[in-house]
């Protein structure tokens, strides 16, 4: 019996979903398959795109090899356009011939939406969709400084990012009045708004481009409706997508009023021959613009070819989980109020940066919607209670406000039911997840192979591995504790293996222990890893791309953009001149200053390019870095101790001093905090600290793993009565243990607190050497101190780490304009509001 043709005409990510799901059907036995794809390149994750600025080339982001097809039995026809569908004879017409089809699965997505002004057909005018938009946009950027993305919503931002990775100063132009109007409320698009121009990126909303004409000082000048007008040059648009439809038009299916090629529930056109799917396809009078719901029709097709009557498409989430330009971005459900009755709770701390909304039922019991910007932690609790119907606690506000003692906990994997959403992307649900793990999954990546949970967007990955590692440790399995998906490693593991191995790079160690490129969670623990065991400079060439935005530039981003700059004051004692020094320093570049907690002077509102200048003059006086940006020794905090205090019995400032100058810049899973009490009266509150040392009349008390913060915790008495030598031998193999064995990002008192045996079995370790570590543990600091660099100085005296400084790629320019306003003979930033009055 001949085969029947199936064609598929566009190889996008549904698209090729479709042929995943197709491929292994018994339907795909019956059929020869060919897929049409209009670009060269096979299909890739476009929801990754912007990766392709950061080094990932087509081979990372593809998602299938020709050999893959090859072995499926898919005949794979790339750089083929399908120009024509002939209905009657039943073949799909290419420049390249006839074929005839069975069936046709239309996936050919979407373009971009180009509003039609004046002048948007010039030169340097782009869009960004494919991966030669992307080399478009790179070419186009080649000595130039400014880039403007028009459009605020998801893929504008993204893009906006796009090109700050190229080193253009980026602009985003909005229509609407604030950014992300479909997903966020005005508060929450006030508060991105704030936090994205933070990070360097000006935005303008409530602009509406009349025509684009060329510029002046750069290639092309954009005039708005309301006479203002902004120069850049190159302009992306990115404001929203259209369905290609083209196609389907040209043969005679049903088109949508304002586009779109009309499905029905089994996603099937006006000719029962051929199915739409993903961005192309018009459903309900919908059309739906993210991936996961592309997937859900992919599925619902492939059922449909084989049989399924009762496979159909019944609409899908809309809910997203975003990172952009590294601002958390979340929206889950009826997010603007819309439903009858509903009701809202908003939480919204400026200070801290984040903003949460509730939109819960009429009688308190259901949650409808939520929105989250600055912190996603709640997202994955949020959309289980939403998706599947769970009754909100008594007091829902809990659900947003920051953690504290009473609140609501996390709403964990067992109180799902067996069909909650874990991935959306891949309708996978909790029970999908248990059948997988009975079939004989053991882990979480045999889990994903099985199911394909998190191969999509990866939003779900937290709340797969609770389910997974929930459901595992019911059925006695041993759950990994890898840190992440490319290392196989707990961070322990990975600290041993690069200190035995004197592994000093991220690529040597994932070369040879790791796959893949690394993400957000693994390349700052490797670089925390690197920097206790080898000590390196922060700004070598391989730690470089591991650091965030502090650590990378030596001082901490405030929140216009600015820094502030903390140099080290060992037990908070300062000279006369250095006190004059810092007030000229601070004098000079208009910096505010303010004593901190740990008996420093932070000093704030330099931009980056003064940074290098202002270290340069610190280090002159004497002064050095403070570390305040690291995860790392911060300060020593100490009273006046026995020298001038008539209670004191012991020198706490010269011990201090001793012990900031011994461990500064010692790198740590979490930032380490200490302080010296001269006397049992604790005015350095040396029992909040992560190691206290409190004077007695035979020597010290020693303290450990004590925090202050949100959720303090009382340090407990480690050793009495040490004289020095046996402080500082105590402290070094506590720190070193520390740095040795505890998770990513885990404090002192949390590290401790999850050592099974806890206190008594750290003594032990410590001060009875149970493990025959001690000396190893000591010589290892004693490494650390040997090779310690001011980071700022060896910055200010290499040209090549001082450009990484520059505002401008091009230009010796510095910041643009920061808006500020006096308060008490001081200059801070100026809120919103005085901004836009300035």
């Amino acid at each position: 019996m001949a085969k029947k043709n199936l064609i598929v005409i566009g190889n996008g990510m549904v698209g090729h979903h479709f042929l995943e799901q197709f491929a292994d059907t018994p339907a795909a036995a019956d059929y020869t398959i060919h897929v049409f794809g209009e670009e060269p390149l096979i299909a890739y994750d476009r929801v990754h795109l912007s990766e392709y600025f950061g080094g990932s080339t087509h081979a990372d982001l593809a998602m299938g090899t020709a050999d893959q097809y090859t072995e499926k039995q898919i005949q794979l026809h790339l750089d083929e356009q399908v120009t024509d569908i002939d209905r009657d004879q039943r073949e799909v017409i290419t420049p390249k011939g006839r074929y005839r089809y069975d069936a046709v699965v239309l996936a050919t997505g979407s373009y971009p939406f180009v509003p039609p002004i004046q002048g948007n057909d010039q030169p340097h005018c782009l869009v960004y969709r494919t991966l030669a938009d992307l080399d478009a946009i790179r070419a186009s950027s080649e000595g130039v400084k400014r880039g403007v993305v028009v459009g605020g919503g998801l893929l504008g931002l993204e893009a906006a990012n796009a090109l700050k990775c190229l080193g253009l100063e980026a602009h985003v132009v909005e229509f609407a009045p604030r950014l992300m109007p479909v997903q966020l409320d005005s508060d929450g698009g006030t508060l991105l708004r704030r936090k994205i121009e933070e990070l360097g990126v000006q935005v303008h909303t409530e602009k509406a481009t009349t025509e684009i004409v060329a510029g002046d000082e750069h290639r092309l000048r954009m005039n708005f409706s309301d006479e203002s007008h902004l120069e850049t040059d190159l302009i992306v648009f990115s404001a929203g997508i259209r369905p290609q439809d083209t196609l389907a038009r040209s043969c005679g299916l049903e088109i949508g009023e304002r586009g779109g090629i009309v499905i029905d529930d089994y996603c099937t056109t006006s000719d029962p021959q051929i199915f739409a799917i993903g961005e192309c396809a018009l459903w309900s009078n919908r059309i739906f613009g993210l991936v996961a719901p592309g997937y859900t029709m992919a599925r619902t097709a492939a059922a449909r070819l084989n049989q399924d009557t009762e496979a159909s498409f019944v609409g899908a989430d809309m809910s997203t989980k975003l990172k952009l330009l590294g601002v958390d971005v979340g929206s889950i459900g009826d997010a603007h109020a819309s439903t009858p009755g509903a009701r809202n709770i908003r939480f919204n701390d400026e200070q801290a940066g984040t903003y949460g909304r509730l939109v819960i039922s009429e009688d308190g019991k259901k949650l409808l919607g939520a929105i989250l910007v600055g912190d996603n932690g709640p997202y994955d609790t949020l959309l289980q209670y939403a998706l599947n119907g769970i009754d909100l606690p008594a007091n829902p506000e809990v659900l947003i406000l920051p953690a504290s003692e009473g609140g609501a906990p996390t709403l964990g994997p067992d109180a799902l039911p067996e069909t909650a959403s874990i991935c959306s992307c891949h309708n996978v649900t909790k029970g999908d997840i248990c059948c997988a793990i009975d079939a004989g999954c053991t882990d979480l990546g045999a889990v994903k192979s099985q199911t394909k949970a998190s191969t999509g967007c990866g939003g779900c990955s937290a709340l797969l591995k609770n389910v997974v590692d929930a459901e595992l440790e019911k059925r006695g399995v041993e759950v990994s504790k890898d840190i992440c998906e490319h290392f196989a490693y707990s961070r322990q593991e990975l600290f041993h293996l690069v200190k035995v191995n004197g592994i000093r790079t991220f690529h040597s160690l994932i070369e040879q222990y790791g796959k893949g490129h690394g993400c957000d969670i693994c390349k700052p623990t490797v670089g925390s890893i690197l920097a206790t065991c080898w000590n390196e400079h922060i700004m070598a060439t391989d730690h470089v791309p591991l650091q965030d935005t502090n650590d990378t530039f030596m001082a901490n981003m405030q929140k216009n953009g600015t820094y502030s700059i903390v140099p080290r004051v060992p037990g908070g004692e300062i000279t006369p001149d250095k006190l004059i020094v810092l007030g000229e320093v601070a004098k000079e570049y208009n910096l505010y200053t303010k004593i901190t907690g740990g008996q420093r002077i932070d000093l704030f509102g330099a931009t980056l390019s003064e940074l290098p200048e202002i270290w340069e003059k610190l280090i002159a006086a004497g002064f050095e870095t403070g570390h305040a940006y690291g995860k790392s020794l911060r300060t020593v905090k100490s009273c006046v101790g026995s020298t001038w205090c008539r209670y004191g019995v012991q020198d706490s400032v010269g011990m201090a001093i001793r012990l900031e100058d011994r461990y500064k810049g010692l790198r740590s899973p979490h930032k380490i905090k200490f302080a010296v009490s001269g006397c049992t009266r604790e005015c350095a509150e040396a029992q909040s600290k992560d190691i206290g040392v409190i004077a007695t009349d035979k020597g010290w008390n020693l303290y450990v793993c004590g925090n202050g913060g949100m959720r303090p915790r009382h340090a407990d008495l480690f050793a009495t009565d040490l004289n020095d030598e046996q402080l500082i031998s105590a402290i070094d193999r506590v720190l070193m243990f520390y740095v040795r064995t505890a998770d990513r990002l885990q404090r002192t008192s949390v590290w401790m607190e999850n050592m099974e045996g806890g206190l008594d079995y750290l003594k032990d370790v410590v001060l009875n050497d149970s493990l025959g570590i001690g000396e190893e543990l000591e010589q290892h600091m004693a490494s650390i101190i040997g090779t310690y660099q001011c980071e700022w100085k060896s910055t200010v005296e290499d040209p090549e780490k001082r450009k990484r400084f520059r505002e401008f790629v091009n230009d010796e320019r510095k910041d643009p304009v920061q808006h500020w306003v006096e308060e008490r003979g001081q200059r801070r930033p100026a809120p919103k509001a005085e901004t836009e009055t300035a």
